[in-house]
């Protein structure tokens, strides 16, 4: 695939094409372009801002890991060693181990935060997947196309935030209910967050910002001045995952 056709594929929305069913994955490998796919506006930067605060006022809630989960057909594995995650939570210290010290705000010292895929600017996994079965798409999200991927595990090991999943088992016999308008994967794929593209397609949130009922998610266009997201990190202090790695992660927290 070449740099202009993979272009291409991002600013039209491939997202469309795994909401659109079959005859959809044909267009794909044949290069046609998707009905209804709809191309990100111009000057898009999609990006997440969370709260962790907001997230801890009810440590046993994984809403928003139910409702990916289900929204994108992730297998439950019940070997560890075989967990597949789009979402999931770290302790403070172990996401942010250059923030983290005896002073860190009790509110957050050894507490879970949500991590997923950062959608870099910069992102490693693109520059070293020798089939450009990932890339990153003219609005940023950092996308995977599962028939290119030949299982090299290129990505994984470049990824320095382990936001990528391995599936070393064949995943659909594990998926719990099953949900028709988004593609399964199959044994040997890499799978991870892709930002919800195919529900950005149809002028929707991400899953996961839908079923928080704290708010703690914040989803939008960090190139509009306007939009919510720019306005929390106007007027709140945010971290981001190893920032000093150069990756420039699209991930904030508020603390």
């Amino acid at each position: 695939m070449s740099l202009d056709r993979r272009t291409f594929l991002g600013a039209a929305g491939l997202s469309a094409l795994a909401i659109a069913g079959k005859p959809s994955l044909v267009r794909l490998a044949t290069g046609g372009q998707p009905e209804g796919a709809a191309a990100p506006p111009p000057a898009t930067r999609w990006a997440m801002v969370i709260d962790p605060r907001k997230c801890l006022k009810d440590e046993d809630c994984t809403d928003c890991i139910a409702a990916c989960d289900k929204a994108h057909n992730v297998p439950h594995f019940a070997e560890r060693a075989h967990e597949v995650k789009w979402i999931w939570r770290e302790p403070f210290g172990k996401a942010f181990p250059d923030q983290a010290s005896p002073y860190t705000a009790d509110a957050l010292k050894g507490k879970p935060v949500l991590v997923f895929c950062n959608h870099c600017d910069n992102p490693p996994c693109v520059r070293v997947c020798p089939t450009q079965a990932t890339w990153k798409r003219a609005d940023g999200i950092v996308m995977m196309d599962w028939h290119r991927c030949i299982g090299c595990k290129y990505c994984i090991v470049s990824c320095p935030y382990g936001s990528r999943s391995f599936n070393f088992l064949d995943p659909r016999p594990r998926i719990e209910e099953l949900n028709a308008d988004f593609p399964t994967r199959t044994l040997g794929v890499v799978e991870k967050c892709t930002f919800c593209e195919e529900r950005l397609a149809r002028g929707e949130q991400p899953a996961c910002v839908i079923a928080c009922k704290e708010k703690a998610l914040t989803f939008g266009n960090l190139a509009d001045p306007k939009s919510e997201v720019r306005a929390l990190l106007r007027t709140r202090y945010s971290i981001r995952r190893k920032p000093e790695l150069g990756t420039q992660p699209e991930i904030y927290y508020l603390v």
